[in-house]
């Protein structure tokens, strides 16, 4: 057994609701706190005193000057396995070219697939784990990592396995999302229903076979691909024992209904979304994830996230970590930076960046400190917890633990 502590604040995050607004006063603190640990998993958590007196046999982690400990954060949607870089678009971007112009220019989506077939698995797999260390040193102890740049039955099973090497080579949990619906390759001589059925027949039986993921994505937009194709590919997906995430409302609407309908754990990216995408979700059990990074780099409004709390959804926040929209990486940043824009709580960033999240990947063991979850951990350098929005993603994690070791 471990005891760490003492800690000058704890917020374990327990107790809260999983869908809806709230408020910081509803927020549990534990003053002067300790966390019992043993084979990675929490035994107790409250008074550092009192769990010393109560378990005098257990191993002293101590803890000194002020700090403030957290869940581990959870990024539940991630393109961090790629090849290259998109620094080319992001300039033509910035000077006004549209998302076409750039496209027909050489660069999107089809730029980071060129560059990742290139790629070895070995390069795939070391550059993943460089990207997945720094968001781990960032607290971000789980983190989901989607394919979509090979768009091709070897390539994307070539990024997959990248995921799954890199995975036994990180401390950080990853969380493999098979996306090979990201587009239909230009190489690509069929329709768009003959791609996704290529995908059905040859490439998702190899991904089960192999164990390479259980998770399935789609880009449901007019430049990737449509409601109806991705409704029935989707539905064909979870026959296959796939859960089911969906990209929606990114620049138009139709994505989200389609989430709502198959069943979808989450719809991810909502910076579309209207009232009655809103209602939908809020309605349903299929988890809302803003991705701010996205709006950051395209230059974009953010998803109507106070609006999607006031009507009872369950928000999460997600890096969205890509080459292309979404460069930077820094979900704490840009969580604290949306909260402003979009008036949210400490509480609701929190929330949305731990068991929020968790629960739009269906981990239940994770995003709360409590007895019995998985002890990833992340405390920050400071006294009271609201500091850690306050200097927007500027302070970061002193030290991050996961299973309960530090990372």
């Amino acid at each position: 057994m471990k005891l760490t502590g003492p800690f000058t604040q704890i917020l374990p995050l327990d107790g809260l609701p999983l869908k809806g607004t709230l408020g910081d006063e509803q927020l549990s603190i534990i003053p002067n706190g300790g966390v019992l640990t043993e084979d990675g998993i929490i035994l107790g958590i409250g008074d550092f005193d009192q769990l010393r007196k109560a378990n005098p046999s257990a191993q002293n982690e101590e803890i000194t000057g002020p700090q403030v400990l957290l869940p581990g954060f959870v990024d539940c949607h991630t393109h961090i396995c790629f090849g290259g870089n998109r620094a080319k678009d992001y300039s033509m971007r910035i000077a006004g070219k549209t998302y076409l112009e750039i496209a027909n220019a050489g660069g999107g989506i089809w730029d980071t697939v060129t560059q990742t077939r290139k790629a070895t698995e070995q390069e795939l797999t070391e550059t993943l784990i460089q990207r997945a260390n720094r968001h781990l040193n960032e607290g971000l102890t789980t983190i989901e990592v989607k394919s979509g740049y090979g768009l091709s039955v070897q390539d994307e099973l070539k990024q997959l396995r990248a995921i799954k090497a890199a995975s036994a080579q990180t401390k950080a949990k990853l969380i493999p999302t098979c996306l090979a619906a990201h587009m239909v390759p230009n190489d690509f001589s069929g329709s768009q229903e003959e791609y996704l059925i290529l995908v059905l027949n040859e490439l998702l039986p190899k991904i089960k076979n192999e164990q390479l993921s259980n998770r399935v994505d789609i880009f449901i937009e007019q430049s990737a691909i449509s409601a109806d194709n991705a409704l029935n590919y989707l539905t064909k997906a979870k026959a296959l024992g796939f859960d089911v995430t969906v990209h929606a409302d990114q620049f138009t609407m139709g994505g989200s209904k389609v989430a709502v309908e198959v069943g979808a754990v989450s719809a991810d990216h909502l910076e579309a979304s209207g009232e009655a995408e809103i209602k939908l979700l809020a309605e349903s059990d299929t988890v809302a994830v803003a991705l701010p990074g996205a709006s950051l780099g395209l230059g974009m409004n953010y998803p109507p996230a106070r609006k999607l709390l006031d009507a009872g959804a369950c928000l999460a926040f997600a890096s969205d970590w890509n080459p292309g929209s979404a460069p930077m990486g820094d979900l704490l940043m840009q969580a604290a930076v949306m909260s402003a824009a979009e008036k949210l709580s400490a509480a609701e960033v929190f929330a949305g960046l731990t068991y929020r999240a968790a629960a739009a990947l269906k981990i239940n063991n994770r995003g709360i400190l409590s007895p019995g979850m998985v002890a990833d951990m992340q405390s920050y350098p400071c006294a009271d917890y609201r500091e850690i929005l306050y200097y927007q993603g500027k302070m970061k994690p002193v030290a991050v633990w996961t299973g309960g070791n530090k990372a």
